[in-house]
């Protein structure tokens, strides 16, 4: 970084860092002793929506990388997308095998990256529910290397529990990087799981 960008209030972005999905186990241990939210099993990989042979051929990579895995039932990856237009690489598992899931974001993130479609990343979210049915999204701001809360309320109505969010938020502060600019919590409307 040099002087000009310093002068210019320009900042080097921060490096993904995917390791940083690793501690979503320990995280999910804490999460449930605050809060009572347990995994659901599912999570799932966002990212801008790319067409063509050279994502088809990673999607396939991917979908064989995921397929090895003998501890999986049912299809590792499935692709969908959003009403926002975003594509979601979704994996399933049971809800007790976490650690598999997160490797499982791990290498759909670092998948693309490696062909290339890294700038199309966006985030990485695990599903998490409590025994009163609510919803709660640990998501990984692929671009900031941080975490956040999203929790949608019930209905049809884009509406988040900002209160459940902040108690997560402290509750996890000693396990995740959680992202402090509030701003950048952004709603994920319709991401799988969710």
């Amino acid at each position: 970084m040099g002087l000009l960008d310093i002068l210019l209030g320009r900042t080097r972005p921060v490096a993904p860092d995917l390791d940083q999905l690793f501690a979503l186990p320990s995280a999910a241990v804490t999460l449930e002793a605050a809060a009572g939210f347990t995994p659901t099993g599912v999570g799932a990989v966002c990212f801008a929506t790319v067409e063509g042979a050279a994502f088809e051929q990673t999607h396939r990579e991917v979908q064989a990388l995921l397929d090895a895995d003998a501890d999986r039932t049912g299809p590792p990856v499935e692709l969908s997308q959003d009403g926002y237009g975003y594509s979601w690489l979704v994996s399933r598992r049971s809800p007790g095998q976490l650690p598999q899931l997160v490797n499982d974001l791990h290498a759909v993130n670092s998948s693309m990256e490696l062909n290339g479609f890294g700038p199309q990343l966006l985030c990485s979210l695990a599903a998490f529910e409590d025994g009163r049915g609510r919803r709660l999204g640990l998501v990984y701001l692929y671009k900031r290397g941080t975490f956040y809360p999203f929790a949608p309320l019930p209905g049809t109505a884009e509406r988040r529990d900002s209160a459940l969010e902040l108690q997560v938020k402290a509750a996890l502060a000693g396990d995740l990087r959680t992202e402090q600019d509030l701003s950048r919590w952004f709603p994920v409307w319709g991401a799988p799981g969710l």
